[in-house]
């Protein structure tokens, strides 16, 4: 058999992104916050893109379309002479422009404000974490060195909530050398005496005993249920707690409000992340003339983007090196991208948006219940795009309405139809049944199978028992047995 190497042609399509495509839809895919920084980030990157003011706004359409529209004032034998004595000019305005500090970014008066440093300046530090605000405290605890030592090893162990989940004994096998199994009892006895109060616990009962024994109050009832009925009461078992304890089920409720405002993750007080901040992209309003909404961007936030004319002309200047001019050229075309792909997005946000409201509107008029099912492809067949760009044009983005600021992409989820043939989204049908359990008598909770039929009588007769279950445990809402108020 004999091997050999050949070279041969053949025609094949290949489907491949360009550049300002894939920026594109990078751009689509930003909620408002990251935009701004991308843009800023633009701004910081590339010289010829600025920002433009707002009467200036119009004419930046025109710099993307086409940055030099003057082409015969770089042709000297068009105007002859006077072309030629306005392009020696030119030259010397070039070595004159980066001392004019009203078009020049990058240079700045002693006088004007940075922005940015008085940003830093104005920010708060980073919170201190739990460990290191434990830390702090067991330093100025006096104690052995064995103790220090086991309490500092104590301390790394905890979790976020302040819980200690490692068993002593085991952390006794791993620092034999250092420390005795006493050394680390009695650490931990110190280590539950800081704050936050109830730190260093090793499970539920041990962190509200804690925090019951160095209240104020008189809690022996409280310590007493918790230590002997814990499992009980966790259970719901009222009754078997008031005749093991010899007592009403009143009583046992009073002391039930009181636990009720232990904190039982002591650890999350410090250290938490903070919520980011959300800004929507797109607000609806209902218009006061008629029934009708208006939607409308929340865009007023993004500055508004234009080249420079100056670099624009410059990178068509002959009498520049042809190394500057190649620069500045990608530069331009850079920044031709970025806004396009800007302008771009607020137009599919804006067409999408106005789909969602028009499928939508019985939500937007009537409230959560009046959620209908809706795909994807049903909008992107409306506006006329991918499924992909509408997908891409959801993710991150919130509205703002009158029924708060929500994801725009809960308004897309599936569902099922009614006897009528309605549609119901299934957060819809969740809101139902969470509005049948707010109205259930707490004295006799419904049970499951019970909430189902309440569904059925509703119109909504294709749910099952095991749905039921799985919608309750996704809103956090207990069974019946748990649920019943003695």
């Amino acid at each position: 058999m004999k091997l050999e190497m050949r070279g041969q042609m053949r025609q094949e399509q290949q489907m491949k992104l360009a550049p300002h495509m894939i920026q594109s839809m990078e751009i689509l895919q930003l909620p408002m916050l990251a935009l701004q920084e991308r843009i800023e980030q633009e701004l910081n990157s590339n010289p010829v893109l600025e920002l433009a003011e707002p009467a200036d706004s119009q004419d930046s359409e025109t710099d993307i379309s086409e940055p030099d529209t003057d082409e015969q004032s770089a042709n000297p034998e068009a105007d002859g002479q006077e072309s030629i004595e306005r392009l020696y000019d030119l030259s010397d305005s070039y070595r004159d422009y980066v001392e004019q500090t009203d078009y020049f970014r990058a240079r700045k008066s002693t006088s004007q404000v940075d922005r940015k440093l008085e940003a830093i300046k104005n920010t708060e530090a980073a919170p201190a974490s739990l460990h290191e605000y434990l830390g702090e405290q067991w330093r100025l605890v006096e104690a052995e060195q064995a103790v220090k030592e086991a309490g500092t090893v104590i301390i790394d162990y905890l979790d976020k909530k302040g819980y200690l989940s490692v068993p002593l004994e085991q952390l006794h096998g791993r620092y034999k050398n250092d420390f005795d199994i006493q050394a680390l009892h009695k650490a931990l006895e110190l280590v539950q005496t800081l704050e936050p109060t109830g730190v260093g616990a090793r499970d539920l009962r041990e962190c509200l005993l804690i925090q019951l024994a160095q209240g104020d109050r008189d809690n022996d009832f409280e310590r007493q249920l918790i230590t002997e009925h814990m499992d009980e009461l966790l259970e719901n078992r009222l009754p078997n707690i008031a005749k093991s304890m010899g007592c009403q089920i009143s009583r046992i409720n009073e002391a039930i409000k009181k636990i009720a405002n232990i904190d039982t993750s002591p650890g999350l007080q410090l250290g938490q992340q903070r919520n980011h901040a959300i800004m929507p992209d797109v607000i609806v309003e209902k218009l006061r003339d008629n029934d009708d909404f208006q939607v409308r961007l929340a865009d007023s936030p993004l500055p508004p983007l234009r080249l420079n004319n100056y670099y624009s002309r410059m990178s068509k200047d002959t009498r520049v090196s042809e190394k500057t001019r190649r620069f500045l050229r990608t530069n331009i075309q850079s920044g031709k991208w970025i806004i396009e792909a800007i302008e771009q997005r607020r137009n599919t946000l804006l067409r999408v948006a106005c789909s969602v409201v028009k499928y939508q509107r019985e939500f937007f008029e009537k409230g959560q219940l009046f959620l209908r099912p809706l795909p994807m492809s049903k909008v992107a067949k409306d506006v006329g795009v991918h499924l992909a760009t509408v997908s891409r044009a959801v993710a991150g983005k919130y509205v703002q309405c009158d029924k708060g600021v929500l994801p725009l992409r809960q308004f897309f989820s599936g569902g099922t139809e009614d006897v009528q043939g309605q549609g119901h989204s299934w957060q819809a049908i969740r809101a139902k049944l969470a509005r049948i359990i707010d109205g259930e008598d707490k004295s006799k909770p419904l049970s499951d199978d019970m909430i189902r039929k309440k569904l059925a009588e509703a119109g909504i007769k294709n749910i099952a028992r095991r749905t039921v279950a799985k919608y309750r445990n996704l809103l956090n809402i207990p069974q019946a047995r748990l649920r019943k108020k003695f």
